[in-house]
This record gives structure tokens, sequence and C-alpha cells, in this order.
């Protein structure tokens, strides 16, 4: 090897970044103790940014594109080698290639549950999870707060933050939110972009950003959720007591197909607790089974019968209706006789007096007239 060819091969003259990985962040141009040759080239992909550090100190960032490594390219670095002055001369800078790009599909969720306070249910506990979206915002930045000297640092490294502060945020937007428990799952995307909001100044810190937070899933404790289910089947039931029945019923199905769990005493056992609890029912109001008074309606009184009615027909004219205690006046002072013609409603056509049972016996009140000599 020639001199030339040695002085040629101790700089760099084409600086690029070629990744073929999904989850590496940064990377570093490895020189390999080369310098950089003023005028090298620079080539930052659509999706990157180049960040330059010259001894320990950061310099110039550069965006997408392609750059010829001059003064009039690298303004810090230039002052920083004084080459206003003319001093034109190869140097020696780390060069770290930033992935600007989405991070998407990350997960997070709650390891425990977060305690708040329901305006329905009072205290309960709850879980979530979701999927969120992270890149760089700033190249700079990210590198001296979060990077440092790391020649590859990957999404891995930076998740389990993320993910904390995520959980965080979302705690204390559900805490002070005063959404029930019950609405969570209807306002899923509204929280999901207040919860972005709120991480949004943490993330600047760190060169970061979250342009995506979705909140899939919101969740109480299995006892709570097994509770809340059975409400809702007495909701949809209505009747509290054919549930009653139906559940003993079930009790009873249950035991009779258990061949080795004593199918007779099951039986018994179930129809002995419906009967105890629709007795219970029928004596009384009962707790439901969140604590409070269930109030059984009383039964409805049958309606009042109704008063039976005649009309009289006399020298071919109608009158009434009379009730019963009015004819027995008239059958008193003889306007009502045995032979006058009478008609209710359900008889089949005019009757006399006498031919009608519930009038026929207003006529025995007085004795007849006795009988001749």
């Amino acid at each position: 090897m020639g001199i030339f060819d040695f002085l040629t091969g101790e700089f760099i003259d084409v600086i690029h970044g070629v990744d073929d990985t999904r989850d590496t962040l940064v990377w570093r141009f490895e020189r390999e103790d080369h310098e950089i040759k003023y005028g090298a080239k620079l080539t930052v992909r659509e999706g990157q940014a180049a960040v330059f550090i010259h001894e320990g100190q950061l310099a110039d960032v550069f965006t997408p594109g392609l750059y010829m490594l001059e003064t009039n390219n690298m303004p810090i670095l230039t002052t920083l080698q004084h080459w206003d002055h003319g001093f034109e001369s190869p140097f020696k800078s780390e060069v770290y290639f930033v992935n600007t790009t989405r991070f998407s599909d990350l997960k997070w969720g709650t390891k425990n549950p977060i305690i708040c306070r329901d305006p329905e249910f009072g205290p309960v506990r709850i879980r979530a999870y979701g999927t969120y979206t992270v890149r760089v915002s700033d190249p700079a930045r990210f590198l001296t707060e979060i990077v440092g000297t790391d020649g590859e640092f990957t999404m891995d490294e930076i998740s389990y933050q993320v993910r904390n502060i995520i959980v965080q945020e979302f705690s204390r937007v559900i805490a002070r939110s005063g959404i029930p428990v019950l609405d969570m799952a209807a306002n899923t995307a509204d929280l999901g972009k207040l919860v972005a909001a709120e991480i949004s100044g943490t993330l600047e810190q760190y060169g970061l950003e979250i342009p995506e937070l979705y909140i899939e899933n919101i969740s109480l404790p299995p006892a709570v959720e097994a509770a809340m289910d059975k409400r809702t089947s007495i909701g949809i039931v209505g009747d509290l007591g054919k549930y009653t029945q139906f559940s003993a019923a079930e009790a009873m199905t249950s035991a009779a197909n258990n061949p080795n769990g004593g199918g007779g005493m099951g039986a018994g056992l179930g129809m002995g607790l419906g009967m105890a609890m629709a007795q219970n029912m029928q004596n009384g109001p009962q707790n439901s089974p969140w604590g409070t008074p269930v109030q059984h309606a009383a039964p409805t009184p049958p309606p009042p019968p109704v008063e039976k009615v005649w009309h009289i027909a006399k020298d071919g004219q109608t009158t009434g209706p009379y009730s019963r205690a009015s004819l027995g006046r008239m059958a008193s002072d003889g306007t009502l006789t045995r032979q006058t013609h009478v008609w209710s409603a359900g008889q089949d056509g005019w009757k006399t007096a006498n031919d009608v049972d519930e009038l026929a016996q207003l006529f025995t009140v007085m004795p007849p007239p006795p009988p001749a000599g």
C-alpha cells in the first residue's frame, strides 16, 4: 500500500446510516478512529436525523437531505473548530443517526388496580390497558437526556419508563374525571386524548412525543363484575319472586343431573331454599344483594261488583234503569207488580217481574192475600 492509499483510508468522505431493524431508536456511525474529511458527504434519509457530537459537546443536527460537510452547513462545529479563520482540516466527531419515525402498537397497562371514587358505586378498583405510538420529536434533547454515549439504543430501553408515565397520568386523569365507571367505555376516546395531553409535558423533557394513545379496556375486579352481572339479570327478569323461583328450579335441575353430588339431598335443599325465599318475600320486605330493601307491591284488590239494573215497560213506554233497591220500594207502594214487564242487560227479552228470581223475592216480603173462604 502506498502512502497516498494509506492517507486516503484514514479519512471518511461518505457518512450515512442504514438500519434494517424495527426497534432501533439511535445508531452511532462507527468511524473506527478515522477522521471525517472536510467536505465529506452526509446523507440523512427520511425518518432520520443526524446529530454530531464533537469533543463531548453537542454540535450540529441535520434533518433529511444531502449535505457537504463544510463551514456553511456546520455553524456550531465551525465555531468549535475555528474554521471561520480559513483552517480546513479533517476532524473527529461522533455521528448519531436518530430514528424519527413513529413506533406503533406499543402496549401499556396498569400493573396494579387503580382506586378511584365512583359517584354511583363509591370507592372502586379498576384496571386498564391499551396501546400507544411514540416518536422522537427533538433528536438533540433525546440524545443528551436519554441515550448518552450508547452506540445502539432500542425502543425496549425506554418503553418501560414511558409505560410508567402513561399509567401515572392515567391514574390522575381517571381519579379527577368524575366519570362513572359504567360510562367510561363510552368516553375512552376522549380519555385517551386527555391522558396523551397530560403526558406530553413530561415526555417533552425527554425529546419524545406520543401522537396517539388508545384505551382498549377498563375493567372492574371479577367479584364486582359478577355482582353487576347478577344485578343486570335481576333487572332483566323484573320480578324478583319469579327470578327466585327460576333460580331454585335451576338448582334443583343441576342437583338432579349430578349423580355424584347427592342429587336427592341437593334437590331437597334447592326446593327448601326456594320455598323459604318465596315465603319471606310474601311475608315482608327483604334485602337485595346490595343491602337495600326491596319493596314488594301490595296485592291489588278486585274491582267492586257491577250493580244490576232493570228497565220497566208500561203503557208502551220504557223507564229506568232502576236498581233492585229502587224496585223494592216500588213493589212496596204497588208501582211494581208481579205482572210488570222488566228487562236487564243479558236477559232474553222482556219478562214479568214474577219470572225474574231476583225480583220475585221482592213480593215475598209482604204476606200474600189470604186464601178465599
